[in-house]
């Protein structure tokens, strides 16, 4: 029995995803298990594997839309079973649809169903997808003009007139040429233009000015969320970014004797102190929203993670109640599964406050972006073995600057400060932690 495949809810605070690919077209047998789609949720991207087995009869979106939760993708079932009310409901209910206020008439959809979308995007009439195949043309190349974009005869037609005195190449030569600026009629050659005589012009042709070369490259989708949001926080939030150096010398002491029971990073002990002291200065916890202040008697504490296609930032929900280990434990757990993009959505939601640290990249100095809706944000910098005067005397310190960046909407610069100087406080003597 045909089954429709919807998009999936993968946690309470998902809305909608982004379908990215798909993994199977129309006609393509799927079992059990095999991955249908990939799906891009905010920053996370996850494949949906099908729980149904049979034939994909019908795509309902297209690759780079995104769908509400629940709503439907596609349809599997047997090769022959008859689709149509399962096809004529899904259409209703889509975005297309509504906007056209219209559904499709029963034969057409019938045609739709079967196989007059090639690959699952095409949809043509059965006299242009004859006149195409004893033209042998590649009907996905050609342009319908047809309801819904159904390719017509006429469509073929034109194609066809217009591609006489085009220059055969095959698609791979083609895209190459586009990439490289390359005009196919300079290349002479009986029969069609192959990916070799493109790479051989490039060659014959190649000067010292075809060592600069530019090429664009679309966004992945992390990027674009990413984009979208620094945009956001940079148009929404008036910051100021405060600096503090603060001697290290002791939490490094008191992290090295831990070592024995529970080996911490300086994130982990930084972690544990900038939630005690945010309980302090509830202002730097909050959230604007309009005209009032969201208050926290709690912190969930974002760690910036720096992936190959971005940042995501995992949040350690309750950071204020979780002992030091519970938290080394937790920013582990959570930053294996960022790298293996295995994150949930409410593991990347509800975020109160973020560290971000570039210390480890030789930076000492920054002014990190607000991570939306919450109204501050610290990065960490690089521990620097420092001169400095001491009684009378010359003595090297590891020191470190602290970078917080604040919304002037909540957080005036004597609480920033504030702040600051009770962190800095915390942690030249990280032994106030117990009381």
């Amino acid at each position: 029995m045909a089954k429709v495949v919807v998009m999936p809810k993968l946690g309470l605070t998902m809305k909608e995803g982004t379908l990215v690919t798909w993994n199977k077209k129309e006609g393509d047998e799927i079992k059990v298990g095999e991955v249908l789609f990939e799906i891009s949720t905010d920053k996370l991207s996850n494949d949906f594997e099908s729980s149904d087995e049979g034939i994909v009869r019908k795509l309902l979106v297209n690759e780079g839309d995104v769908v509400e939760c629940l709503k439907p993708v596609a349809i599997i079932g047997s090769a022959d079973e008859d689709i149509s009310s399962l096809l004529n409901d899904s259409l209703s209910n889509s975005e297309s649809v509504e906007q056209s206020g219209s559904k499709l008439p029963e034969k057409e959809l019938e045609e739709v169903n079967g196989e007059g979308r090639k690959q699952g995007r095409i949809k043509a009439s059965p006299a242009a997808k004859k006149v195409a195949l004893e033209n042998n043309i590649d009907i996905t190349l050609v342009e319908g003009t047809g309801p819904q974009g159904r390719i017509t005869i006429e469509d073929v037609e034109k194609y066809i007139e217009s591609s006489k005195n085009k220059v055969k190449a095959s698609p791979m030569a083609s895209k190459i040429a586009k990439e490289l600026n390359v005009d196919l009629s300079e290349i002479e050659k009986d029969g069609r233009i192959m990916k070799e005589d493109i790479v051989s012009l490039c060659k014959c042709n190649k000067t010292s000015e075809d060592t600069y070369v530019e090429k664009r490259v679309p966004m992945s989708q992390m990027r674009k969320v990413i984009a979208s949001r620094m945009h956001e926080s940079w148009v929404t939030s008036p910051t100021v970014t405060y600096d503090i150096k603060v001697d290290m010398t002791n939490l490094k002491r008191f992290k090295d004797a831990l070592k024995d029971v529970c080996k911490v990073t300086y994130t982990d002990l930084l972690v544990k102190i900038v939630s005690k002291v945010l309980l302090q200065y509830p202002l730097l916890n909050c959230s604007v929203d309009g005209n009032e202040l969201i208050l926290r008697n709690f912190v969930n504490m974002g760690i910036a993670v720096a992936l190959d296609e971005g940042l995501v930032v995992p949040v350690i929900k309750c950071a204020d109640q979780k002992g030091l280990e519970e938290i080394s434990t937790t920013i582990k757990e959570l930053a294996d599964k960022a790298k293996k993009n295995a994150l949930k959505p409410d593991e990347i939601t509800g975020g109160t406050f973020t560290i971000t640290n570039l210390g480890m990249y030789g930076i000492e100095y920054f002014s990190p972006i607000i991570n939306q809706p919450e109204v501050a944000i610290l990065g960490v910098n690089k521990i620097t073995e420092t001169p400095i005067a001491k009684n009378g005397e010359i003595v090297i310190k590891p020191l470190m600057n602290l970078s917080l960046t604040a919304d002037h909407r909540a957080v005036d610069g004597s609480v920033a400060a504030q702040f600051l100087s009770k962190l800095k406080g915390f942690i030249e003597k990280p032994e106030m932690l117990i009381l």
